[in-house]
């Protein structure tokens, strides 16, 4: 079976898939229709890049000046990891033909290394230091689809969605926070189509685990909005994902998180945000609503996460004995001593964002709404840019006009019309207000 993350099959030719892969794209900006040769995560990818009203000839934007990049690259984890990204990858970015690259948990580029003229080369893409890269910014991309499915993934030429980036190919790979799970970046090798190989992307995997095993050899940093979380402890991963990843110490010894299933994914998590525990009937209202299911349903699926969990889950009332940190948690921690850019940092999309769970699209909501509160009251650019790069921020109004008021520019403004007169606001002819004008109580459209 070929490995849907690699860009070539074996004894597949390069120039041959470069130039069916320039027509799969044309045919999907103009007729939105996917055939083959398109593998499924690209496809996949340019639908997200669609959705998001992403422009095929966009190009990066550089989001940092230098003041707030050395400050940046200076508080991030993977700093303490460039030394294993240099041995491993140093030596093939300086050759003449590659980049190194390392970018944060948002997709902004911390390193871009290699020989000059490649750097030149990549730099009329806006492929720098400072850079956004997250894929809702700058389209499918190795790095930022990475990011996005929390997996290793090579990009082959016109499989990026965005043109100025299409003579290029890229293999990245998530990196982890080894003491609680949290992605906090990506590594990244860029260059020509020779890297659409099985090398550079087994390369890149390897240098991540690596990396990740480095950083959990030191002494865990402190000082950051999760400092409360044992390094010896159970943490969650929620977010922006549908499948959540459970860390414990039996896990980390072997490297394999455990990855539950939806609805074990959804229990776990309602378990941890009620650490006294729920009653079966509470439980069945947070999970399924007022839909009649009978209480057997429920148990059988207790039964199956106990099987997977052990001692971890107890009952009368169903609880954690060992209840995990969540990723959710380390948001809302930076929200409560008022650091809305740490939040952001962990906040890595919508809390299990398939689920309909009521009890889970309450936690997502309010999770949401207290992070748009926190960016609405003292709006920065940098931080109102981060969040409109989310799903559940990509259609915000009212953080669209906070934008536009505090750096207007002529893209801000023509979203805001067009965003006002979606929601029947203002004819298409009314130009955006400013801060004054009636805009708090706007409606945003509901994606849950």
């Amino acid at each position: 079976m070929r490995n849907p993350w690699l860009a070539l099959e074996a004894g597949a030719d390069a120039a041959q898939r470069a130039g069916q892969l320039r027509r799969a794209h044309e045919r999907f900006l103009t007729a939105g229709r996917i055939a083959a040769p398109v593998r499924d995560v690209v496809a996949d990818s340019w639908r997200r890049c669609a959705g998001a009203r992403l422009g095929p000839e966009s190009m990066a934007r550089v989001e940092m000046d230098d003041s707030g990049l050395a400050l940046r690259r200076a508080t991030h984890p993977l700093a303490r990891a460039m030394p294993v990204f240099r041995e491993l990858l140093g030596t093939i970015a300086d050759d003449g033909a590659h980049l190194l690259s390392v970018c944060d948990e948002r997709g902004t580029m911390l390193w871009v290394e290699g020989h000059p003229q490649v750097l030149r080369r990549a730099e009329r893409m806006n492929f720098v230091p400072g850079s956004q890269w997250a894929e809702r910014a700058s389209g499918t991309n190795a790095p930022g689809t990475a990011l996005a499915l929390d997996h290793a993934v090579q990009i082959f030429a016109a499989e990026h969605y965005c043109r100025p980036v299409q003579s290029w190919t890229c293999a990245a790979a998530p990196v982890h926070d080894p003491h609680t799970g949290r992605v906090i970046g990506a590594v990244d090798l860029t260059g020509g189509n020779h890297l659409a190989s099985p090398h550079s992307l087994a390369l890149v995997q390897a240098t991540a685990r690596a990396a990740e095993a480095r950083l959990a050899a030191l002494e865990p940093p402190s000082a950051t909005a999760g400092a409360s979380v044992p390094p010896d402890g159970c943490t969650l991963a929620v977010l922006g994902r549908d499948e959540a990843l459970l860390h414990t110490p039996e896990t980390r010894a072997t490297g394999e998180p455990l990855r539950l299933g939806r609805r074990h994914s959804e229990i776990l998590l309602l378990l941890a945000a009620h650490p006294d525990g729920l009653s079966g009937e509470e439980l069945a209202r947070e999970l399924y609503g007022e839909r009649d299911v009978h209480p057997v349903t429920l148990r059988a699926e207790l039964s199956r996460l106990r099987q997977l969990l052990g001692p971890l889950l107890a009952s009368r009332p169903y609880r954690l004995r060992d209840r995990p940190h969540t990723d959710y948690e380390t948001v809302t921690d930076a929200l409560a001593v008022e650091d809305p850019a740490a939040a952001l940092d962990a906040y890595s999309g919508p809390l299990l964002p398939g689920s309909q769970a009521p009890g889970v699209v309450r936690l997502r909501r309010l999770l949401e709404q207290r992070l748009r509160r926190h960016l609405l009251t003292r709006p920065d650019a940098r931080l109102l840019e981060s969040w409109l790069c989310t799903a559940a921020g990509e259609e915000d109004l009212e953080v669209w006009e906070a934008l536009h008021t505090v750096r207007p520019t002529p893209d801000t403004a023509a979203r805001v019309r067009e965003l006002r007169t979606a929601y029947g606001l203002l004819p298409p002819d009314v130009p955006p207000g400013r801060v004054g004008d009636r805009r708090a109580t706007y409606p945003q459209r509901s994606r849950h």
